[in-house]
């Protein structure tokens, strides 16, 4: 007569099969592709808040910042990606690392505080960036501009910070038009993305960075609604950012939300569904 197959306690089944999830979404997480969920709008048209896609890692290769952070506030949770891959921080190199583009929209961590960036990148090592009447020149040439009209939008409170656009056309009711006016920027050997500008801002007018070896600069597509590398770290910029604080590059949209949470179907935008980053 056969032995009975020893029959396993359920409840540590089910607690395997959740620590091999948590195990195996980690790997896929940290070494191949990262969420990101749009919070502000400092990238748009380009990305909007409650745009959500996936980042892709293997095109920068490796640091200690492909590590995920665990932050669970509700939980008292706090790790820190330099508390996971701490080991390999300090030398500003990158493993199996590919080259940024001009161009390419980048998640990076902030140099200071840690907390996960999108812009696009502007500046590569060596370059000198400076914004004079709100055209940006790159080593002392102007990039092409063209007009390309309005960028509208609603005035209301946007994704789950509840926070309101600022618009060009100021004021502006809650429920009227926010306009902003549009140009189509391409860089060197790139090509076309839109820029949004709200008028005349501090912002628009720069001395010249230069870009030390090994960093870059980074700026928003909503120009005059950005904090990035044209303010230093010490006034919450992002400043030149290092080569190893890079997450990895944005290529594709996934999933867009125009409302307070990704549930509410209804606020869902179907345009945006697997659209490409320009």
């Amino acid at each position: 007569m056969a032995a009975k197959a020893k029959t396993q306690n359920p409840v540590i089944e089910t607690i395997k099969t959740v620590v091999y999830a948590l195990l195996i979404a980690g790997v896929f997480r940290t070494l191949f592709f990262q969420p990101f969920w749009i919070p502000s709008g400092s990238m748009k048209q380009t990305l909007l808040i409650g745009d959500f896609l996936f980042v892709n890692k293997m095109a920068y290769g490796y640091s200690y910042a492909s590590c995920p952070s665990i932050r669970l506030a509700r939980f008292g949770v706090n790790i820190d990606a330099k508390g996971i891959c701490g080991f390999i921080d300090g030398d500003n190199t990158r493993i199996m690392g590919g080259e940024p583009q001009r161009g390419d929209v980048v998640v990076f961590r902030h140099p200071v505080h840690g907390a996960d960036f999108i812009k696009r990148l502007v500046g590569l090592p060596g370059d000198t960036i400076q914004v004079k009447d709100g055209v940006l020149f790159i080593n002392g040439s102007a990039v092409k501009l063209e007009d390309d009209g309005l960028f509208s939008e609603t005035y209301e409170a946007q994704g789950p910070q509840g926070s309101a656009p600022r618009c060009e056309n100021a004021p502006v009711g809650r429920g009227g038009t926010c306009t902003k006016s549009r140009q189509l920027e391409t860089f060197p050997g790139g090509t076309p993305h839109a820029i949004l500008n709200i008028g005349n801002q501090p912002m628009d007018h720069t001395g010249v960075y230069q870009v030390p070896e090994g960093h870059f600069f980074f700026m928003g597509d909503n120009r005059d609604n950005s904090t990035d590398s044209r303010l230093p770290q010490s006034a919450g910029g992002a400043g030149f950012v290092p080569l190893e604080n890079l997450i990895g590059r944005a290529d594709r949209i996934m999933f867009s939300s125009a409302g307070r949470s990704m549930l509410f179907f209804w606020t869902w935008r179907g345009d945006r569904f697997f659209k490409a980053i320009e």
